[in-house]
């Protein structure tokens, strides 16, 4: 099967196109024919390396695929059949990851795309769909509580803002200029400048601070300035240094809500209900990948780079 991938650490000239064999679907798992793939900054931060000590090249980075179920693995009790469009979070173990035309995953990871988004659509949903629901989930704010997020305007953000609307809060959320009127079209309550004074600014809206902060932007301690005292900020970079006024920083990986199929499946049916908007910027054939993680590391996409298979 073709692949994208590396065999040593670098920038994006190290991905090449590789010649692979297929993997097989075991016991409780599905096989996809990949159709699209979600380039993120994880892939980025993996092709630069050092990666795991155990992994050996070639190296396949991607976290979130869509296409079919071309197989189903024995054991496996799932509504799914071979044919159905699906989209799954895939968690990379070093020659498994999405930039694949196949790729198998366990059947907990995987569900139906939603109903009218295309495979590039769908593609953008599973990892950074369940780092926002994560984020949210390990926040516990109660409806009418107030939460604050950096990054709004990128993927993890972007849904953050959509799913805490979506469970009864007030958000509060940073932009640029040019980035102001899509986050009020996300459905944020307050939109501030972003940047460094972002929790400053929070302040100054709301003096008592909010009741939790998603930082998708990675601010690190300078978040806890917007927050109430005894508050909590999650953190998607494993920042977790000491808060003041009692306000606790939590890191959380999406790797715990790998096969939380449910979550998947309800955010599909968010797409679908219109509470969810999937954003994609830019499709590239799966040959252009080095291009595809230049345009990333350059910035500035309101959306999506998705390679396609």
């Amino acid at each position: 099967m073709k692949a994208v991938g590396f065999t040593e650490f670098g920038g994006p000239e190290v991905l090449r196109v590789l010649e692979l064999p297929a993997p097989e679907a075991g016991r409780g798992e599905v096989r996809i024919r990949v159709h699209a793939a979600t380039v993120n900054a994880v892939d980025a931060l993996q092709r630069g390396g050092p990666g795991s000590p155990a992994a050996r090249p070639p190296f396949v980075p991607g976290m979130e695929a869509a296409g079919v179920v071309d197989r189903i693995g024995p054991g496996v009790t799932t509504d799914l059949r071979v044919g159905d469009p699906v989209m799954a979070i895939v968690l990379p173990d070093g020659s498994h990851g999405a930039y694949a035309e196949q790729v198998v995953v366990p059947v907990d990871s995987v569900v139906r795309v939603p109903h009218g988004a295309t495979d590039a659509q769908a593609a953008s949903l599973p990892m950074n769909g369940l780092t926002a629901r994560l984020a949210l989930d390990t926040l516990g704010l109660e409806p009418g509580r107030t939460l604050a997020v950096t990054g709004a305007a990128g993927a993890v953000g972007g849904y953050a803002v959509q799913l805490a609307k979506a469970d009864g809060l007030r958000v509060v959320a940073d932009a640029s200029e040019r980035d102001e009127a899509l986050i009020k079209e996300l459905g944020a309550d307050v939109v501030l400048r972003r940047g460094a004074e972002y929790p400053n600014r929070v302040r100054a809206a709301i003096p008592e601070g909010v009741d939790g902060l998603v930082d998708a932007a990675s601010l690190g301690a300078l978040t806890a300035r917007a927050v109430r005292d005894g508050g909590r900020v999650v953190t998607l970079r494993g920042f977790d240094g000491p808060g003041e006024r009692g306000v606790v920083f939590e890191p959380v990986v999406v790797f715990r809500y790998a096969r939380e199929r449910a979550k998947l499946d309800r955010l599909r049916q968010q797409v679908e209900e219109g509470r969810v908007t999937l954003r994609v910027a830019k499709t590239l054939p799966a040959e252009q990948a080095a291009e595809a993680h230049r345009l990333l590391a350059a910035g500035g996409s309101r959306g999506r780079l998705i390679l396609t298979f």
